[in-house]
């Protein structure tokens, strides 16, 4: 299964933050860390902010920062909100499907399976399993 880029960067997102998650972070502060363009981390997190995995707070002292504690989100569940735009296979999409063995298909059920497996796999571990150490100088 490969993830793409939009989940990879929200994974370090949430890593970092997780590292020091009494602060809140600009998206100005993160996209500079990642080397990422300013308007697909502000993509990101609005995605986060609607999962309720971070909060977001707008002017000085404002910025993004976890809306839980790290302990309590499940990588699986996180990857999940992610990529939840991105179906494994075209028949798994919400759009049109164009597959013509799609009526006899027995593939469907083992990728739906091993799909599972991963996330489930996944959800045995939390954000605090994997945040980054906190960061002195980062840059």
């Amino acid at each position: 299964m490969r993830l793409t880029s939009f989940t990879d960067y929200g994974l370090r997102m949430l890593m970092r933050m997780a590292s020091a998650p009494d602060r809140a972070f600009s998206t100005a502060e993160l996209a500079d860390e990642f080397e990422l363009s300013r308007n697909h981390l502000s993509k990101i997190v609005q995605q986060l902010a609607r999962a309720g995995i971070v909060e977001t707070r707008r002017g000085g002292g404002g910025g993004a920062r976890l809306a839980r504690p790290a302990s309590e989100l499940l990588l699986g569940q996180v990857i999940a909100v992610l990529e939840a735009d991105q179906a494994l296979v075209e028949c798994f999409g919400p759009g049109p499907n164009r597959c013509t063995i799609d009526a006899q298909c027995r593939l469907k059920a083992r990728l739906r399976s091993a799909e599972r497996a991963f996330i489930d796999d996944l959800n045995r571990s939390t954000l605090a399993d994997i945040a980054l150490p906190e960061l002195q100088n980062v840059g």
